[in-house]
């Protein structure tokens, strides 16, 4: 954790701060180890200094390495006033207007507190080798329960049964979901957020299935849509533009790729097939720690991609009352292209019955 730490401290001299504030958990648990519920960490030049309360004393022990770790009484604001000078910078995305008036209301008169919210963010894009195995392995776990899916069957099911036997066997294995899952059949695929209910999966039909395991402390995202049957021809026709439209998108992901090109490769594969206006989310997203995080695939984004980064390509097209298609990779950003699949399951159409 201490080589993440030294690099936040030379972010944060290189923007004229004396020290920064990180306060967000995940945040928090990213530059430290610490998964409780309760924590701060103050990074500077020099300094290393976690806080938590009582409750974590043995935990912030066994968890985090490295730092000057205090225990507080009652919140980690108790111990923070006699360390703060100069520079401070806040975590301004995440902090609550009442937290930042009890901050300002702590600090000796010659702090300045500084909005500094993205910093550990933007260290968080590019992952190391260990976060990058953690998350491989929650989309092999993912993967797999794809495959024990198709091996149940989905017709005659509930979309609400179909998730809710994948979010029990997350939890048999260890794990639980990094998101509800999704499980969206017939029209019900035409909404990309669709909740799974009542709806029994009839035959002849798309079922768009989106899910991601949550395992230790990293996540994956992998979305496939399965046929029950023959298809209507303009469903057939649907998947096969989005399946166009990810193969396209995923061989223009390589490092230095502005993330908007890269979306631009798959929406106009869309558009120029005549459903445009049926594609109105992101192309993807950063994962990790948490489920979305940067860098973000879209028509507006500025982020361009590096070496490192997991991010998703999840095209989609959705058609009010008719159906939805949705295909989701998880990848590994290389130098000259995808380092690394880690969405094993197969995206040529399959029937599952």
């Amino acid at each position: 954790m201490l080589d993440r730490a030294d690099r936040l401290a030379v972010s944060v001299a290189e923007t004229g701060l004396d020290s920064l504030l990180v306060t967000e958990l995940t945040n928090v648990r990213y530059l430290t180890g610490f998964a409780g519920t309760n924590g701060a960490c103050l990074i500077g030049p020099e300094s290393r200094v976690f806080l938590t309360d009582f409750r974590y004393t043995e935990r912030a022990a066994a968890e985090v390495e490295g730092w000057s770790i205090e225990i507080v009484s009652g919140e980690w604001l108790g111990g923070l006033a006699e360390r703060l000078h100069g520079r401070v910078g806040i975590e301004d995305d995440h902090v609550t207007v009442r937290t930042a008036a009890k901050l300002k209301e702590a600090a000796p008169d010659t702090v300045e507190l500084v909005e500094a919210g993205g910093s550990v963010e933007a260290l968080r894009r590019v992952k190391d080798a260990s976060e990058i195995e953690r998350i491989a392995a929650a989309a092999e776990l993912t993967d797999a329960l794809y495959n024990e899916s198709m091996e149940r069957g989905l017709i005659g099911k509930t979309e609400a049964e179909v998730a809710a036997h994948v979010v029990a066997r997350m939890r048999e294995e260890g794990a639980e979901p990094s998101f509800p899952p999704i499980v969206a059949s017939g029209p019900n695929g035409a909404s990309p957020h669709a909740e799974p209910g009542p709806r029994v999966i009839g035959k002849g039909e798309l079922v768009t299935m989106d899910m991601g395991a949550l395992l230790d402390g990293y996540c994956s995202d992998c979305t496939r849509t399965f046929a029950t049957g023959m298809l209507e021809e303009e469903a057939s026709r649907i998947y096969e533009i989005t399946l166009e439209a990810n193969d396209r998108a995923l061989a223009a992901v390589r490092a230095g790729a502005i993330a908007s090109d890269v979306d631009a490769v798959a929406r106009d594969i869309i558009k120029d097939a005549g459903y445009g206006e049926n594609f109105g989310h992101g192309l993807g997203h950063g994962v990790g720690l948490e489920v979305h995080e940067g860098p973000r695939l879209g028509t507006r984004s500025e982020d361009v991609l590096a070496v490192g980064e997991v991010v998703t390509i999840e095209p989609g097209i959705y058609v009010s009352g008719l159906t939805g298609v949705r295909i989701e990779d998880l990848v590994v950003v290389g130098e000259n292209g995808i380092d690394r699949n880690l969405s094993s399951i197969s995206k040529a159409l399959t029937y599952v019955e």
